[in-house]
């Protein structure tokens, strides 16, 4: 197979943490003469000119190193081959050894390529644009410093939802709904969905209860009462603080999260291995 013929990889992984720069580099000798290797992006984020060369992007670590790089690699349509090398590494869909083994197939172009959607948020203060910035898992607002409850308005579509008194406030893609949005009670959405949802953290109302909408729905979150060190998070990697006025918009982005799915399985496979769903109670009848 000549040169021209060879897959292009962009390398994601923190060379700081833990064996992640000594599984890298023993990648990359395996990677030879089978892919083409055409940057590896460490702590600083690759240029867009890189990235968009790119086939593939293989992302060494947890899911923090994943939404970090996908949030980048949404922007060009790369598809992502997450290897987990942190602990529960739900997004990431191979082990080291799983990623050599399912190299030829992806060489061959039998990738199989799941497509996740996205959000995307921007803030406005005064009319005036604060940040804006796509999210692979949730966008949440939290009451920080000090401690009081927050009070919000949220309206879908220009049409007022609801007012929620609570710690805070929960927008989170099937993708994400596993995360935070979970923790907080709310459901677990099929990841190929396009929907969101829209979950209160610790409201003051037994009434106020995890609601979806549709995935091209216009969210808009108003801060009518917050605390000093209220922010607003993107994918817990990115803050910014909140203050009263501040109006939060947040809506499908147009980019998706394109993701390389393990052949050895599936999704509820996943969900069953790593949270544990469903697990069957242990009774004193059973054997072992």
């Amino acid at each position: 197979m000549g040169d021209m013929n060879l897959p292009k990889l962009v390398i994601f992984g923190d060379p700081t943490k833990g064996h992640v720069a000594e599984i890298i580099e023993d990648f990359l000798d395996f990677a030879k003469g089978k892919a083409e290797v055409i940057a590896s992006c460490g702590i600083e984020e690759c240029t867009v000119n890189i990235l968009q060369e790119a086939d593939f992007a293989v992302v060494f670590g947890g899911d923090g190193s994943i939404t970090s790089a996908a949030r980048q690699l949404s922007e060009v349509n790369v598809p992502v081959i997450g290897v987990n090398l942190g602990k529960l590494g739900y997004l990431a869909e191979f082990n080291v050894e799983e990623l050599k083994d399912f190299f030829p197939s992806l060489t061959s172009g039998k990738a199989l390529i799941g497509k996740r959607m996205m959000l995307g948020c921007m803030m406005f203060h005064n009319g005036q644009e604060q940040f804006r910035s796509a999210a692979i898992n949730d966008v949440f607002i939290t009451a920080g410093p000090p401690f009081k409850m927050i009070e919000l308005k949220i309206s879908v579509d220009g049409q007022p939802l609801a007012g929620c008194v609570s710690d805070g406030l929960i927008i989170s893609t099937p993708t994400g709904s596993t995360a935070y949005n979970l923790s907080c009670g709310g459901p677990i959405l099929s990841p190929k969905m396009e929907a969101m949802v829209i979950t209160a953290i610790c409201p003051h109302s037994l009434n106020f209860r995890p609601i979806v909408i549709n995935a091209e729905s216009r969210v808009e979150i108003f801060g009518v009462r917050v605390n000093e060190g209220t922010t607003v998070s993107i994918d817990g990697q990115f803050s910014s603080k909140l203050s009263i006025d501040d109006v939060v918009k947040i809506e499908r982005h147009k980019g998706d999260f394109l993701v390389v799915n393990n052949p050895l399985r599936t999704q509820w496979d996943t969900l069953a291995t790593k949270l544990s769903w469903a697990e069957k109670p242990k009774y004193k009848s059973d054997p072992g």
